[in-house]
């Protein structure tokens, strides 16, 4: 059972899911004044980072300055609109992700990376700690080739970091976003001090710094 939960679902073999969007409240549990949903004030840019169990992983983001808000919800799989049970059933191909809507000119993409790859362990595969299956894996969703190349840049500088401490491989997956799907709502900001504050977190990163500077920062 462990075994197929490691692997990828083949995309002739997942889950149909469906039309509809998952309903979600669209106002932030932190920051009640800001959406987590479009539209966003002009001027903000947006990442897509999936660094296992989604609720701790949110949180880093919107304690991150110039981060202006953060959502829940599902990339990187073949399943239109899946639930939270689909995905963690393996058969849906998702990973747990995290939208981070940022301001650029108080905080920079390479800046968003560095918080991602510091806060877990890339290294993993199919897990994250004690969570294990594809929906845990590590990956980094871009938007636009400026994106990527910072995405693939900034892999190889925390490599080299992680070479250095004596630690493993990367495995993260850089691949362009197709479709973020939002979660449940009671997925979104389920860390914060008006739901859970003492809820899981499976989060654990390796102690090593990720390096910003020439060609890696932006």
């Amino acid at each position: 059972m462990f075994g197929a939960k490691l692997k990828m679902i083949d995309p002739s073999s997942a889950l149909p899911g469906r039309d509809a969007a998952m309903p979600v409240d669209e106002h932030h549990a932190v920051f009640p004044e800001r959406r987590i949903v479009p539209p966003f004030p002009e001027g903000l840019a947006t990442a897509v980072v999936g660094m296992g169990c989604f609720w701790g992983a949110e949180r880093v983001f919107w304690q991150t300055e110039g981060v202006w808000t953060t959502a829940v919800g599902y990339a990187g799989g073949y399943t239109p609109n899946p639930t939270y049970e689909e995905v963690c059933s393996g058969l849906t191909g998702h990973t747990e992700a995290v939208l981070v809507v940022f301001d650029p000119e108080k905080v920079s993409y390479a800046q968003v990376l560095k918080a991602f790859w510091e806060n877990h362990d890339p290294t993993q595969g199919m897990r994250q700690g004690n969570d294990l299956g594809t929906q845990y894996r590590s990956a980094i969703y871009y938007t636009d080739d400026q994106q990527k190349a910072q995405a693939e840049a900034s892999r190889e500088a925390f490599q080299r970091a992680l070479a250095a401490a004596d630690e493993g491989e990367i495995t993260t997956e850089i691949a362009p976003l197709d479709h973020f799907y939002y979660a449940e709502t009671y997925h979104q900001q389920y860390l914060s001090d008006a739901k859970n504050p003492n809820g899981y977190c499976g989060l654990g990163g390796t102690g090593v710094s990720c390096p910003v500077g020439l060609g890696v920062d932006g």
